[in-house]
């Protein structure tokens, strides 16, 4: 069994700062880490190769130093990394990401499961995982906490929704997005360190993955990002105090004087 691990190095939003001028993110001087949902579909992984033997193959795009990332996640125990980095991915959207990644996939072909984290804690969009099972032509699932082999060629997965769970027998391959639920992130241990930093990780770029330059980049992207800004503060919320029915009223009367149609 192969399994493909995506991952993404994000600034740690605990430091996040807004340029007043550019209104854009400041990521100079600010720490990098894995985003926290990715460390679970690692774990995912982790515990299908313990239960059943696999190989995980961990994937990332971003600049050279996106390195150390995977690297941290081998220590965990993945088998190997791949590194998606060139200029031409700059300013990519969700959709030119995931198709340079689902590009990845497929040259790491045959690959039977892609576990992608819900989200990433930067963009919280949670589109990547989603078009990526649609440019692979997986079957998907989204919001998973629990996950098993329930035969050679299904996998039997508990999901998260709004209204409770719900169990799925997935075929294979698929792609799945995970929740904190699946389990706790292991520790590294000295062994996959050490193994991990001496580990080749190989370097593609679009032209490994047979893209041309309008499918990835700004060129390949529907989307763009034109400023990132703090909601200005406002002064004029009203608390309403008491009870269920008293707060209704006090809603209703204030409806009322604003003069919303229908009240």
């Amino acid at each position: 069994m192969h399994i493909v691990v995506c991952i993404k190095q994000v600034p740690d939003t605990k430091n996040v700062r807004i340029d007043p001028d550019t209104h854009t993110l400041v990521r100079q001087g600010v720490e990098s880490i894995i985003n926290p949902f990715d460390l679970f579909a690692a774990e995912a992984a982790l515990r299908l190769k313990d239960r059943h033997g696999a190989k995980i193959t961990v994937i990332t795009m971003g600049p050279p130093q996106a390195e150390t990332a995977l690297r941290e996640v081998m220590a965990r125990g993945v088998d190997e990394a791949v590194l998606l980095s060139d200029r031409a991915f700059a300013g990519s959207d969700t959709w030119a990401t995931a198709t340079a990644l689902a590009a990845a996939v497929k040259k790491l072909n045959p690959v039977d499961l892609v576990i992608c984290g819900k989200q990433a804690i930067d963009g919280d969009t949670a589109q990547v995982g989603p078009e990526m099972a649609t440019f692979l032509d997986f079957p998907q699932a989204a919001c998973v906490k629990s996950l098993d082999l329930a035969d050679q060629h299904h996998l039997q997965i508990t999901r998260q929704t709004d209204e409770g769970t719900e169990v799925w027998k997935l075929p294979l391959p698929a792609l799945i997005t995970v929740v904190k639920d699946v389990g706790e992130p292991r520790v590294p241990s000295i062994k996959h360190k050490l193994r991990a930093k001496k580990a080749a990780i190989p370097v593609w770029g679009a032209a490994d993955l047979e893209l041309a330059p309008e499918q990835v980049g700004l060129a390949g992207s529907f989307t763009q990002v034109v400023r990132v800004f703090s909601p200005p503060r406002r002064s004029d919320r009203i608390l309403l105090e008491g009870d269920a029915t008293q707060q209704a009223e006090q809603l209703y009367d204030l409806l009322k004087a604003a003069k919303v149609p229908g009240i």
